[in-house]
């Protein structure tokens, strides 16, 4: 007799439904899984056979042969372990087949039956239902994102019995609910805010910016003026995730088992901030079986690289492309995949190895010469591609000991996505173009019309401060930035005077 069951596969971060076949045979008496299994589904034999026993059921002493097609893919990871058992049983006449090509099952198996959490929940529910199956069966822990796709029945199962009882009892247990109205109720509360930072009204008017046109920023101060704790909060103004946002983040993370346990969606922007010991293959993505990397895990969000230059160099470079491309593709002699990428650099740094360049009150210490060769281990190709250069100057004492509220992120935001929504209508014409930003040169003549008066100021400012020639586009950029923020329908000499200053390393001789 042959029983198909029905599992999934994660090749990148989508599903392919697996279908496993079963056939159990009157002659040998031997298990053969074949379909292009790694080692740990055919190691599912013992775990499947531990498990039939304590059900107090018989492991089939007949020759078993299972197929997982489609062949040509590679199946990994001891989910496949529940769909395997239920189609043995199945086919050796110990559980209902009827019910069985309604459900896209998964999960792995302990030996007492009890199922263990997998990666990838979401993804293989939104292709469960693009495939028209009724259902799935999952480990409870994955229930709640997996419930996140409307239209589809999720039954959260704890031990395999459970799955018994539904494939012999139809509706004898209940799906899990979609939760999507406490994701809307929930975006808005954070455990940090703007307010909590003292002083340092420019550096907030600076990521305000940043985060109203998408931009990259680079934030160059000394040792404790507040780089990391501004950086951080930067996802408090950040606009609020949409719900195909948050799908896809959520499809990420749990790819790469990082979402949490019992966790339906990711509701606020990632934040990820990797060592600076990390490698080029864990930042961008990579492995055996290739697993989405850091700057995946910040898509839809901010990937904060602090200590800038203290990253290997060849870490470092392989951003560039990213940044301009807002995906990663991870190639491997069978396949390549694309991994998501789309995501705010913010970066840190200290302006020298001692830190104290530029200080207002302490002597820099170090030698001639030192403190370019500092700056120089950050390539001009990646700061070409980080919009502002924001100096972080120390905390006045007056105020760190004011009593003074500083303003709310939620005052900022509101301002913050008051300027997204007028760059999404001037972008709705435009394909992957969402934010100022995202502009490409030829939309930039377009979008950003100066004046005379304007354009020269900016001819000034260039010959002036010596600024390179990169710089020009970025500067056109962040102006066309702030005068959304303003309401502004053209750019003013204020709002491009504000946007010259924040091209500090651009600035020829700047730390020599």
């Amino acid at each position: 007799m042959i029983v198909k069951t029905f599992g999934s596969a994660i090749q990148g971060v989508n599903a392919i439904t697996i279908t496993i076949e079963v056939n159990v045979s009157s002659q040998g008496n031997k298990l053969f899984i074949v379909g292009l299994p790694d080692n740990a589904v055919k190691e599912s034999e013992r775990r499947i056979e531990s498990t039939i026993q304590c059900m107090g059921l018989r492991m089939p002493r007949t020759r078993t042969v299972v197929n997982m097609a489609p062949a040509d893919i590679r199946k990994a990871g001891a989910a496949y372990d529940l769909p395997i058992a239920a189609g043995i049983m199945a086919a050796s006449g110990q559980l209902p087949a009827e019910q069985l090509d309604r459900f896209l099952m998964m999960g792995e198996l302990s030996l007492d039956g009890t199922i263990q959490p997998i990666k990838g929940a979401l993804p293989m529910a939104i292709q469960a239902q693009q495939d028209g199956f009724q259902g799935c069966i999952l480990p409870r822990q994955n229930a709640r994102e997996a419930a996140m796709v409307r239209g589809l029945q999720i039954y959260g199962i704890s031990h395999i019995a459970e799955a018994i009882q539904l494939l012999t009892t139809p509706g004898s247990l209940s799906p899990v609910l979609p939760e999507q109205d406490d994701f809307y109720r929930s975006q808005d509360v954070f455990e940090v805010d703007f307010c909590d930072v003292k002083g340092q009204q420019s550096i907030k008017r600076a990521l305000e910016i940043a985060a109203a046109g998408g931009h990259n920023a680079i934030l160059i101060g000394p040792p404790g003026a507040g780089k990391t704790m501004l950086a951080k909060r930067l996802p408090t103004i950040l606009p609020p995730l949409t719900l195909q946002e948050a799908l896809e983040t959520t499809k990420i993370h749990s790819v790469a088992g990082k979402l949490p346990a019992h966790t339906g969606l990711i509701i606020h922007r990632p934040f990820r901030s990797p060592h600076h010991t990390i490698s080029d293959a864990a930042l961008v993505g990579g492995g055996s079986i290739p697993q989405p990397g850091e700057i995946s895990l910040a898509h839809n969000g901010v990937l904060f690289l602090d200590e800038l230059p203290e990253f290997k160099r060849k870490v470092l470079e392989v951003l560039r492309q990213p940044v301009e491309e807002r995906r990663v593709t991870i190639s491997r002699a069978r396949t390549a995949i694309d991994f998501p990428a789309s995501f705010m650099l913010i970066a840190s740094m200290n302006p020298c190895p001692c830190g104290y360049f530029n200080h207002p009150e302490k002597e820099c210490s170090c030698a001639s010469g030192q403190v370019q060769d500092y700056l120089n281990k950050v390539s001009g190709p990646l700061l070409d591609r980080i919009d502002l250069h924001v100096e972080v100057t120390p905390v006045k004492f007056a105020d760190l000991s004011s009593t003074h509220r500083a303003e709310k992120s939620t005052y900022i935001r509101d301002r913050v996505i008051a300027a997204r929504a007028v760059q999404a209508a001037r972008f709705a014409a435009y394909e992957g173009v969402y934010c100022n930003a995202q502009m490409h040169s030829s939309l930039l003549s377009d979008v950003c019309v100066i004046s005379e008066q304007c354009r020269e100021q900016l001819g000034r400012a260039m010959q002036q401060l010596k600024l390179s020639a990169r710089a020009y586009d970025r500067i056109l950029k962040v102006s066309r930035t702030i005068a959304d923020l303003e309401g502004s329908n053209s750019v003013t000499p204020a709002h491009m005077a504000e946007a010259i200053q924040f091209r500090s390393l651009d600035r020829e001789g700047w730390g020599n």
